[in-house]
């Protein structure tokens, strides 16, 4: 996959305050806030630095945790994942392997029937086009 770089201040304006901090800074919106959180519309989830599609609806599902979260991507040479051990943690962080934004982290705590993985993803890092239009 063909990367993206930008600079700090390119990234800076083309991304809301919100959606450089989580793409950028690798930060988190608060649980239960993200307007993507509660979208049940059949539709694609795309990366919301570069427009890459990372995820399908018929991959989502209410996990209760407070993000969107996925049982897989639609492409897995659409994400990389990384170790994080920030906040005293080992977790699985997961970026746009296109824009290296950050997306989220995944984790093995998801459906067993659906492959047992629950990609939690903030909503400020993807925009979402519904099927219907």
């Amino acid at each position: 996959m063909d990367k993206i770089t930008k600079s700090d201040e390119e990234w800076r304006k083309q991304l809301d305050d919100m959606q450089y901090h989580v793409l950028r800074e690798a930060g988190t919106e608060r649980a239960f806030t993200g307007i993507l959180t509660d979208e049940k519309r059949e539709g694609r989830f795309f990366c919301a630095g570069c427009g890459t599609e990372l995820f399908e609806s018929n991959c989502k599902y209410d996990s209760g945790c407070g993000w969107p979260s996925f049982t897989a991507p639609s492409n897995i040479h659409a994400i990389d994942e990384h170790r994080d051990t920030s906040h005293g943690m080992i977790r699985t962080e997961v970026r746009c392997a296109k824009c290296n934004g950050h997306l989220g982290h995944v984790f093995p705590d998801g459906p067993s029937d659906a492959g047992g993985l629950r990609y939690c993803i903030n909503s400020a890092a993807l925009d979402f086009e519904p099927d219907d239009g």
